[in-house]
């Protein structure tokens, strides 16, 4: 299945596009697609990406916030530098209290944007992985509270199913704007959901 699975990614559209335009990962055009919808992020903001391996969605928010914006990525796998002075990557799991901490002193201050497209190890059982994915998105909302400023933007990636509505009747206690929405480049049959949270209170 492993090796069937590659050969498919390969035909795929946003695959082969990626490829073509140098983008890390095909999920790069789902973050475009969203900020261009949402305008969640703007020039000379700053980013935190939580769960950002291998990059993808880091090198798109490079790209908006500019020379004068900042982007910190988190992952437990070590990133690939980009060649922009305004990267900071920071190895290891951003649920723990020292990491948090090494995100703040990047940052200086507070993060206009948090990015989440993190994603629990699949099981291949739906209730479970389901479940794996409210916790991540459950852990993406606390650190907003320590990190995110009054006004800024929530993107979080969530699979739909049990826990889902008290999630997002949780998030629109935190921000102003809430919407749900799935972009284009999504995969068809995929649960994820993506979750736009703007203006937190």
């Amino acid at each position: 299945m492993g090796k069937r699975w590659e050969r498919e990614k390969k035909k795929e559209h946003y695959y082969k596009m990626a490829k073509k335009e140098k983008y890390r990962s095909r999920a790069s055009y789902k973050l475009l697609q969203l900020s261009k919808k949402f305008r969640i992020i703007k020039a000379r903001e700053y980013v935190v990406d939580l769960g950002a391996a291998p990059g993808g969605w880091s090198q798109v928010a490079l790209e908006i916030v500019g020379e004068e914006g900042k982007v910190v990525a988190v992952d437990l796998q070590r990133i690939m530098p980009f060649e922009e002075n305004n990267f900071v990557q920071i190895t290891g799991d951003f649920t723990k209290k020292d990491v948090i901490d090494k995100i703040e002193i990047e940052l200086g201050w507070s993060a206009d944007v948090i990015l989440s497209d993190a994603a629990p190890k699949l099981t291949g059982i739906k209730d479970i992985d389901q479940l794996k994915s409210i916790d991540i998105a459950e852990n993406v909302l606390k650190i907003s509270d320590s990190i995110l400023k009054i006004g800024g933007n929530m993107v979080v990636k969530i699979f739909q199913g049990e826990g889902f509505e008290e999630y997002l009747k949780k998030v629109k206690k935190e921000f102003k704007i809430v919407k749900t929405t799935k972009p284009p480049s999504s995969k068809k049959g995929s649960m994820e959901m993506y979750l736009i949270a703007m203006k937190k209170y």
